[in-house]
This record gives structure tokens, C-alpha cells and sequence, in this order.
């Protein structure tokens, strides 16, 4: 099933979310997520979480993941630990954006999701 865009690159001008990802039947417990922004304006700062489920229904109270706030363009990636969540069948990104200073109010981004199962030699050499 993996490697999979959990969100095509997309223009972001408010705080929402992407589509549902089944992981099916999962062969890995362990994710490695990039972020890319692709284009960006500046004075502007964007949020991304990662969001787990078992019925693609009831996303929790808190996410499985996040990337510390970004505001520039570039490539970004975290590695997420399913180990401690077996039961989520589906991911999901979710985003808030803010801009401030002059010009436009409404901030613009362009951003990607890609995900992908981390083989475990790779996971046990990152954690030597």
C-alpha cells in the first residue's frame, strides 16, 4: 500500500484537512512522513499534524505527530511510531495557517504529504 501521498500538493490559504489514508493491511509500524512546501509568502507560519483513526471516524483528541511550525519552503520529515497505536487503520493531515504584517491577510502556501513504511534496518541504524 505504501509509499503514498497522505496529501498532493495542495494550495493552503486557511486552517483545514486533507483526505483519509487507509493504511490497510499494515506491513510496518513505523512511518516516515516528508513534508514539502513548495511556496510560500512571507511573514506567514503554517502547522501540520498527523491524525490517527481506526473507523476513519473519530480522529482522537490529540495527534499522533506534528512538525514543528514551518515558514519557509523546503523539505521536512518525522518519523511516526505506530507501535503505540495499533489500532489506527487511517491517517489524516490536518493544518492551520496565519499570516500577519502587510499586504494580503490570507496566507498561501503550497505543500505535499508523502509517507512511506521505514524499513526496519533503517529504524534500528537511527536508533544507534
Amino acid at each position: 500500500m505504501l509509499p503514498e501521498f497522505l496529501l498532493p500538493e495542495t494550495t493552503i490559504r486557511e486552517g483545514g484537512a486533507g483526505p483519509d489514508l487507509s493504511l490497510g493491511g499494515r506491513a510496518c509500524d513505523t512511518l516516515l512522513i516528508t513534508l514539502g512546501i513548495t511556496r510560500i509568502i512571507e511573514q506567514e507560519s503554517i502547522d501540520i499534524s498527523i491524525w490517527g483513526s481506526a473507523d476513519g471516524t473519530d480522529w482522537g483528541a490529540k495527534p499522533l505527530a506534528a512538525f514543528p511550525q514551518k515558514f519557509y519552503c523546503g523539505t521536512y520529515q518525522i518519523v511516526l511510531d505506530l507501535s503505540e497505536h495499533p489500532n489506527v487503520k487511517y491517517l489524516r493531515a490536518q493544518w492551520q495557517a496565519s499570516r500577519w504584517g502587510k499586504g494580503e491577510p490570507k496566507p498561501l502556501f503550497a505543500v505535499y504529504l508523502f509517507v512511506q513504511a521505514m524499513d526496519h534496518e533503517a529504524v534500528a541504524a537511527a536508533g544507534a
